[in-house]
């Protein structure tokens, strides 16, 4: 019987490889599309998990009264003007129908200091605005610019300088930096889930409404 080159084994076992993860990725893609998915902020920190903030005596906010944002940012082509409203990490229902949602409790763009942290789902429900919201976020690089646009029209760009992946139990993402406005975005790694990735990124420049 005639051997198979070796060269020949190690394309097939690759080969094998690259279809093994093809299935995991299809099949996490199809979990996300139900509600009892490991996409959903559930009690198991394996899960998409937002942090849960105390927010309860909260002074109240400056700014615009309409505390709802727009959300642009060019590397990723879902994200182009969406809609992100201020809610609490335990708003599920919420952060199923939207791209992205504020954390209650965190920054707004128009503060002098400030962590505005937003959260969206990397997979996402099937014919909702959470899906595939945030899968491409691991595009973004240094330097990499971001917009947010509030209620009444001041736009607000951020340029991105920092990603990194953190436990869904750390709560240090959401700190604020002294003297610094920064914006943090977040969403869930690939493909178990298990991780928060992370992207940061600074106040450069506010343009009012004309």
């Amino acid at each position: 019987m005639k051997k198979m080159p070796a060269k020949n084994i190690v394309s097939w076992v690759l080969s094998l490889a690259m279809i093994a993860a093809g299935v995991a990725l299809i099949a996490s893609f199809f979990l996300a599309g139900t509600l009892n998915s490991a996409a959903t902020n559930s009690a198991d920190p394996g899960g998409f998990n937002v942090p849960r903030l105390d927010t309860q005596g909260d002074a109240p906010q400056s700014g615009p009264e309409d505390k709802t944002l727009k959300l642009t940012v060019p590397k990723m082509s879902q994200i182009d003007n969406d809609t992100v409203p201020t809610v609490q990490g335990t708003d599920m229902q919420t952060l199923g129908s939207h791209a992205a949602i504020h954390l209650a409790g965190t920054g707004f763009p128009w503060n002098e200091e400030a962590n505005v942290y937003l959260a969206g789902h990397r997979l996402g429900y099937p014919r909702t605005n959470s899906f595939l919201a945030f899968f491409d976020l691991n595009k973004l690089e240094v330097g990499d610019e971001v917009y947010i646009t509030d209620s009444e029209g001041t736009k607000y760009t951020y340029k991105v300088f920092k990603e990194f992946t953190v436990s869904p139990t750390d709560l240090s993402v959401t700190d604020p930096v002294d003297g610094k406005n920064i914006l943090t975005l977040q969403t869930c790694t690939l493909p178990d889930y298990s991780q928060r990735l992370i992207v940061q990124a600074e106040l450069a420049d506010t343009t009012a409404a004309t």
